[in-house]
């Protein structure tokens, strides 16, 4: 039986001082960020709970920053179920589960995962939001591939266009070399991963988080920069990076702005 490391704590951050180095809980992420519920695995220890929530909670509270946009929004207004040391699958570090609505963490390999995973679920809850035809399991990103948006509003026209710059060349039908290059992968690999339409848009976003110039948090995002996925074409290149960047971010930039003076 192989022995496996209590969480650590010790992950790089640059970021706002959210706590003030109090400590949190999971209730209290529960509430702050809207989840629906959240489940701690019963082999999670106390001292791994108190560790993890603190984790957790300054790297939401770090992609609600980065986002601009109110914490809330990061539960999907209250339908995203959060999972700590539970509902996870074997070897598997993070996995959303669109069936359960469920962002699942385990609690001592989830670090670095999180953006990717939570792009799952935003992916998952706004496809209603754009097409009119979908299903339970649909993601947006993928939906995109085969029909066009259906609801035409500016704030679904932003996501188009992050859509389009991801998946096609410029001013074409063709598809971008970030396609050629997961396409690649996958042939490499003898799979079909890489080139998923959701796999894609979830690798970009969390490179976009990544190269964010404010914030660091290698709980929320790691393994993008000079990593060998990296190396490998597993990411869009820099430049494609910083104009899905400005497209993304102004799209939860406009998102969190409307739901202020909603609030208002």
């Amino acid at each position: 039986m192989s022995y496996i490391p209590r969480i650590a704590s010790n992950f790089k951050r640059e970021g706002p001082d959210y706590r003030f180095d109090d400590q949190t809980d999971f209730q209290e992420i529960k509430h702050t960020f809207g989840f629906r519920t959240i489940t701690i695995g019963s082999w999670v220890t106390p001292y791994e709970q108190r560790i993890g929530a603190n984790l957790i909670y300054d790297a939401l509270a770090d992609l609600a920053q980065i986002l601009q946009v109110p914490p809330q929004v990061i539960g999907l207004r209250g339908t995203l179920n959060f999972a700590f040391g539970a509902g996870g699958q074997l070897g598997v570090q993070a996995h959303y589960d669109a069936a359960a609505r469920t962002l699942a963490l385990a609690k001592n390999a989830g670090a670095g995962a999180l953006a990717h995973e939570w792009w799952h679920a935003f992916d998952h809850y706004i496809c209603k939001k754009l097409f009119a035809s979908t299903t339970p399991l649909s993601f947006a990103s993928s939906l995109w591939i085969q029909c066009n948006v259906t609801y035409r509003h500016p704030l679904n026209l932003l996501l188009d266009q992050f859509f389009k710059q991801l998946f096609l060349s410029d001013n074409t039908d063709q598809p971008s070399q970030f396609f050629q290059q997961a396409k690649a992968l996958d042939m490499q690999y003898d799979l079909l991963y890489f080139s998923r339409p959701q796999e894609m848009s979830a690798r970009a976003f969390e490179a976009c988080i990544s190269h964010n110039p404010k914030i660091l948090n290698e709980y929320l995002v790691s393994g993008v920069k000079n990593s060998k996925l990296q190396k490998q074409g597993g990411f869009p290149c820099l430049d494609n990076i910083i104009t899905l960047s400005d497209i993304i971010f102004h799209y939860f930039s406009e998102l969190g702005t409307a739901l202020h003076h909603h609030c208002d």
